[in-house]
């Protein structure tokens, strides 16, 4: 009795539980709810099962060929699975059915052979079409490269207007802070950027890809664009916007750590936000743009220098600079606190570690040389050394 009792007793706290369990589940749910997040028009869509909505041709030429794929692939699948099953049940032995003796049948030779390379032709033909669409980037109003580094993108304005602009464009700090708490927020959550590529709506805007570390991949799903970019090596795609807006995409080849805070903005104004855009960063660049012949003082260079590592830096070797993982650290390092600043400036220019560290010509004889005087005299690294443009300069040529 005490037993069944027992029993009675562990089946009704198990059934509380069970119910607790359920009641945290669905305040789970309803909190999860109570968080959800919109479309984001040029980005991803909630519970979205088809591709994003084209914003050029070729996007859309791929909507379509996608489309057409799928339905034929179904009409084959049920064909072929069709009469299987219809063979089966209508063959079966229980019906009494009698095995067929034959050895060959040059009709149904012909038959399988014939029919599938007509379906080949029939799916080849207007793929081969969007490819070659794809890959004809012959007459561009605007040639952009866009290089891929741990983690973020460099866009060079080589070509048409805006030749000769040059900027980072890096996750927006607010989206890391909140990724680093565990508290997403936005529907463009992980997709802002301080620095978005401003293109012109109509104009011809041919992509040219690489990096200057491990392999990337530039990707705009709505603009159709997909492009891996590989060190070494230098690739293009090309794309029309047909309308204004704001397109989202992100590397979509894995490249390390850091893959999931690598995002594009591609932001599509008219002719004439274009302009206005080209001449404000013109006159920005102009602002920012440094005497070669300065001589800077400490205290200049070390404040410049927390900007340009925190711009670029911070995310691999950390801001207290003792790196995580493979990242080796800059406070106390040997190559950091030696007097002879070349190595450490070659570093920068040239990378080390087979690519682990990644080379940053890109920036600046100024930033390189604030940079580096940061490094010398932050943390434990109190070195009083100091590196002026013209060493970096110097050890460029």
């Amino acid at each position: 009795m005490k037993t069944i009792k027992a029993l009675r007793s562990a089946a009704l706290t198990a059934h509380r539980q069970l119910v607790q369990a359920g009641l945290g589940l669905a305040v789970l749910l309803t909190t999860t709810a109570a968080r959800a997040v919109n479309d984001l028009p040029g980005g991803p869509a909630v519970n979205q099962l088809d591709l994003h909505p084209p914003a050029t041709r070729i996007a859309a030429e791929q909507l379509w060929l996608h489309n057409f794929m799928m339905i034929l692939c179904t009409l084959i699948f049920l064909g072929v699975f069709g009469v299987m099953f219809y063979s089966i049940l209508k063959h079966r032995k229980s019906k009494g059915a009698k095995p067929a003796n034959f050895h060959e049948s040059t009709t149904v030779e012909i038959a399988w052979t014939i029919v599938p390379f007509i379906i080949v032709i029939f799916m080849a033909l207007p793929a081969t079409k969007v490819v070659v669409a794809m890959k004809d980037t012959t007459n561009a109003d605007l040639t952009i490269k866009a290089t891929g580094m741990q983690w973020k993108w460099g866009y060079d304005y080589i070509k048409g207007e805006g030749e000769g602009i040059a900027f980072v464009s890096t996750i927006d700090a607010t989206h890391r802070a909140m990724s680093d708490a565990g508290q997403p927020a936005g529907d463009d959550y992980l997709l802002k950027v301080d620095n978005p590529l401003v293109v012109p709506v109509q104009q011809k805007v041919r992509i040219i890809t690489t990096a200057n570390d491990v392999i990337h991949s530039f990707a705009v799903n709505s603009l159709g664009i997909k492009q891996d970019a590989i060190p070494g090596f230098v690739r293009d795609t090309w794309f029309r916007a047909e309308q204004t807006g704001d397109y989202y995409g992100q590397c979509q080849e894995l490249c390390g750590k850091e893959h999931a805070y690598m995002p594009i903005h591609v932001k599509v104004v008219s002719q004439d936000d274009y302009a206005v855009w080209v001449e404000a960063r013109n006159k920005e660049m102009s602002a920012l743009a440094d005497d070669p012949a300065k001589v800077w003082v400490l205290p200049e260079l070390t404040a410049r220098g927390e900007k340009v590592y925190a711009a670029n830096c911070v995310a691999c070797h950390q801001a207290s600079g003792k790196g995580a993982g493979p990242i080796k650290p800059l406070d106390g390092s040997a190559i950091v606190l030696d007097a002879d600043k070349s190595k450490q400036i070659a570093i920068l220019l040239h990378g080390a570690g087979g690519g682990a560290m990644p080379p940053w010509p890109q920036l600046s004889d100024t930033e390189i040389a604030a940079v580096v005087t940061y490094t010398k005299n932050s943390w434990s690294n109190q070195t009083g050394q100091i590196v002026q443009p013209a060493d970096v300069a110097a050890a460029r040529k």
